[in-house]
């Protein structure tokens, strides 16, 4: 059996990851342009790292024509 496995990331990872500030990416979020988060707690959200590796590459392959 294949079994999925996802990274979870966090906003500080986000941040770097992407180079976008907080507001930036809940900013994006809010206008639908970069993926929604995943709330584990009530003060706790996640993104999946596929999704973020995913929004890059969209990203460039829009910055390319």
């Amino acid at each position: 059996m294949n079994k999925l496995q996802h990274k979870l990331l966090r906003l500080p990872e986000v941040k770097s990851t992407t180079g976008l500030s907080k507001s930036s990416i809940y900013a994006r979020i809010s206008e639908g342009t970069f993926p929604k988060q995943i709330p584990l707690g009530p003060r706790l959200v996640v993104w999946v790292e596929a999704d973020i590796q995913k929004w890059i590459s969209e990203q460039i392959s829009t910055a390319k024509g």
